[in-house]
């Protein structure tokens, strides 16, 4: 069975990558080329990033609001926490899929990009657009590595958001809520370092971009 599954997986991994170099052969056709789709997906992350920004700092303050409960219904407060939590696990699941689209069509970029190396006729040039190439996949691991980077930052945020959730749905009542007083700051600072990482490599994306569009 175990067996079977992974061959499945492969099957649907081989399945994607096919639909994805149908996708780009159709838009080159219509004169939409690799770079230019390239280009798109990672401003499109950089979209992703910015709105995960914004709704962690919406979910922390959400926070500030549940601790500094002084009366009134715990219920609904609880309620719209846990609808915060579960925006940014939106929010983190639609940066890894922009993410993972922004390699896809990298991969793609590079590998075509090899190929057309031996297409030259003139060394000179062919060996101008191989340190062109060697130069753009530099940069490319740079902003992809920060890319990566922001989304591990991800995961310890949503832990600690969940468990604080968890704790306050089973325990609605204002000695509870004086309890989770003390993981305000640490949820402040994680919340801090993510945001800071994502905005690192919208930065370093925004560079990246620049250069490409600079390019020959």
């Amino acid at each position: 069975m175990q067996q079977l599954f992974k061959i499945a997986l492969c099957c649907f991994a081989i399945t994607l990558a096919g639909c994805e170099s149908v996708k780009y052969s159709a838009l080159e056709k219509v004169g939409i080329h690799k770079r230019d789709i390239l280009i798109d997906r990672i401003e499109d992350t950089q979209d992703a990033q910015s709105d995960g920004q914004e709704q962690f700092q919406s979910a922390l303050e959400q926070f500030r609001s549940v601790v500094a409960f002084d009366g009134g219904e715990l219920e609904r407060m609880y309620n719209k926490f846990n609808d915060e939590y579960e925006a940014c696990e939106e929010a983190a699941n639609d940066i890894i899929e922009h993410i993972d689209s922004v390699e896809s069509v990298a991969s793609a970029l590079f590998a075509e990009w090899q190929d057309e190396l031996s297409q030259y006729q003139n060394a000179k040039l062919r060996r101008s657009s191989e340190r062109q190439l060697a130069d753009t996949k530099q940069r490319y691991r740079q902003i992809l590595g920060a890319m990566r980077q922001s989304e591990r930052a991800v995961a310890p945020v949503l832990a600690i958001l969940r468990d604080n959730v968890l704790f306050l749905k089973h325990n609605l009542n204002a000695r509870a809520v004086g309890s989770l007083r003390g993981e305000l700051a640490n949820i402040d600072r994680e919340v801090e370092q993510l945001t800071a990482s994502m905005q690192r490599s919208i930065t370093e994306s925004q560079r990246f971009i620049d250069s490409l569009k600079d390019a020959p």
